[in-house]
């Protein structure tokens, strides 16, 4: 694993940590709900993470894309499988998101797994 996404994942972590020391309810409600959100259910774990790395690119969030690339690489999703995420990313969201498609190429292949 990279330094940088080592500092990615541990500065994710120490604000995530300071947010929900707020204590304040609807933000730990929707942490929930995020977390939730991606454990199998109908759909896969891992299918949903790729969704949520298309909505991430075609949004244009790079923390997001961050973070999903690193779920999905851990997940096994495949290099095959990656190139058509991007790919349904650049259709929805247009030549907008070829700079987040960048992003998303550099995380995935800083990754040593």
């Amino acid at each position: 694993m990279s330094d940088k996404i080592k500092e990615f994942n541990a500065y994710r972590t120490k604000m995530n940590d300071r947010i929900l020391a707020a204590e304040h309810t609807g933000i730990k409600r929707f942490f929930n709900l995020d977390t939730a959100a991606y454990q199998d259910g109908a759909l896969p774990g891992k299918i949903k993470e790729m969704l949520g790395l298309c909505a991430s690119v075609v949004l244009r969030c790079n923390d997001c894309i961050s973070y999903h690339v690193i779920q999905c690489k851990k997940l096994g999703v495949s290099q095959a499988e990656f190139d058509e995420i991007m790919n349904i990313s650049l259709v929805v969201g247009g030549s907008i998101t070829i700079p987040h498609l960048r992003k998303a190429y550099e995380i995935w292949d800083e990754q040593a797994c």
